[in-house]
């Protein structure tokens, strides 16, 4: 089955950000405490902790994606978005991502995911459909905030990106339901 090349890469080249994780290796394969509970793939949609460096003098805030480019729905799937994050944070802890948003840092806030639910979302591919990728993406921006709300969808969180995004990092783990 064809896969989808990276959809990161159709965008404007930007600076790198180092982006790393106790929970999750580039690469790898997703434990099952990041793999969905509510959609019955076993596991308890519990966000990995994520850290970051690197990031450019003119960063005024930080978004945090998790991206499934491989999902069944011509459109990839959205698992997590949270967005106006501080600049003086370069980490989120592990279940930072919970529906609530209760951990996240002053000012954070969540979108819904594609199941339209507030928080983060597990992996949860079909059975059989063969490995996903989970794209966990920090983007450096030049903003302190976005001009969205609770109720903005992930793809029009990242058109308010463009143009404002001076540098990202990803760390991309995979998953597959047998």
């Amino acid at each position: 089955m064809d896969r989808p090349t990276n959809p990161y890469n159709f965008l404007p080249s930007v600076a790198s950000l180092q982006v790393e994780s106790r929970d999750i290796v580039d690469g790898s394969t997703l434990e099952l405490p990041h793999v969905s509970g509510i959609f019955g793939a076993g596991g308890q949609d519990i966000s990995p902790q994520l850290s970051w460096s690197g990031a450019p003098p003119q960063t005024k805030s930080f978004v945090i994606t998790c991206f499934d480019p491989d999902a069944p729905t011509g459109s990839g799937f959205w698992h997590w978005v949270v967005y106006d994050i501080p600049e003086t944070i370069m980490e989120l802890d592990r279940g930072s991502g919970s529906q609530d948003g209760s951990t996240l840092p002053d000012s954070a806030k969540q979108l819904r995911n594609d199941a339209g639910l507030y928080g983060y979302l597990g992996a949860a591919p079909p059975p059989g459909h063969g490995p996903h990728r989970y794209m966990f993406s920090v983007h450096a921006l030049s903003v302190t905030s976005l001009p969205i709300d609770k109720d903005t969808t992930p793809a029009v969180c990242g058109f308010n990106m463009f143009g404002t995004t001076v540098a990202r990092g990803l760390i991309t783990a995979v998953y597959e339901q047998i």
